[in-house]
């Protein structure tokens, strides 16, 4: 069970770093930002992914911040999906939305029980 909670906690750490990056380097995450009619708000929302990335790593020796970074990123991902849901996306495209929020509840659901 530890090991599968540490793997959660690394996948979407990870996930979301490479996420943040590809924002500043493919022209693709920005135009979904603009798609979506969220453009002012696309480098905030970057930051706030990266922080909590770092928050998951910094978690895995510090519950609280553990808490308030997979609660933070699971909040993230459901605006996420309301965007999606908002500009009629299918269901195809809005899985990984849907999927990080659901992993990140479950790490918090994990961390707050544990």
């Amino acid at each position: 069970m530890y090991y599968t909670y540490v793997a959660a906690i690394l996948i979407s750490s990870i996930s979301f770093l490479v996420y943040a990056v590809s924002y500043f380097v493919s022209p693709h995450m920005k135009n979904e930002f603009e798609r979506f009619g969220l453009a002012k708000w696309g480098l905030l929302t970057i930051i706030l992914e990266i922080m909590g990335a770092l928050g998951l790593l910094v978690g895995l020796v510090y519950k609280p911040i553990l808490i308030i970074a997979c609660g933070g990123l699971s909040l993230l991902m459901l605006f996420g999906l309301l965007a999606r849901i908002k500009s009629k996306d299918s269901l195809r495209i809005s899985l990984p939305a849907i999927f990080y929020m659901v992993l990140n509840g479950y790490i918090f659901y994990l961390t707050v029980n544990l």
